[in-house]
């Protein structure tokens, strides 16, 4: 039988497990090719590396402001919060990275701490324009992983065009074989 958060759990062990293996195969590029502009929506591979890194950043301190909110989410009280969705608060892959793994870190452990009932409260939060929105939790977090399985899917396209297979993409590489 499947847990209640069992779905979440498999979605934030494959951003993890997505983002070493997008950030190994960006560190086979040199750095001009990191950042060369290649007519995607946040230019370059570095710039949607970053956004995925600001998005998640708006979206868990959105989330440590939930009244059930683990604890777990209070490490990001000092992180500022980024001015703008295109900001590029890391100019190198190496400090990227860094960041990267801290972050996912940081989403495998607030989902655990989920309880099953903390899916169906309501978050209420304010965009990147100051609009205000009451939205359930559960819904909110389907988007928040849904939104990083996109870029990367640009990611992988602009690393291909750069020469680099990143392999596997696919979610089914992590589900377990039932016997």
């Amino acid at each position: 039988m499947q847990r209640p958060l069992e779905p979440l759990s498999l979605l934030a062990a494959y951003n993890q497990w997505m983002n070493v293996r997008l950030y190994d195969a960006a560190a086979t590029l040199p750095h001009e090719e990191l950042i060369a502009d290649r007519g995607a929506f946040f230019k370059s591979i570095l710039g949607t590396l970053n956004h995925l890194a600001v998005a998640d950043t708006i979206w868990l301190k959105r989330f440590a402001l939930h009244p059930t909110a683990p604890t777990v989410l209070a490490q990001l009280q000092d992180t500022p919060l980024p001015a703008a969705l295109d900001a590029m608060p890391y100019a190198d892959l190496h400090a990227l990275r860094q960041r990267r793994q801290w972050l996912d870190d940081i989403i495998v452990a607030w989902v655990e701490a989920l309880k099953p009932g903390d899916l169906d409260s309501v978050l209420e939060y304010r965009n990147t324009r100051g609009t205000a929105f009451r939205r359930p939790l559960g819904s909110l977090a389907m988007h928040f992983f849904n939104h990083q399985t996109h870029h990367r899917g640009q990611i992988t396209t602009l690393l291909s065009q750069a020469g680099v297979d990143v392999g596997v993409t696919d979610l089914v590489a992590l589900i377990p074989e039932v016997g």
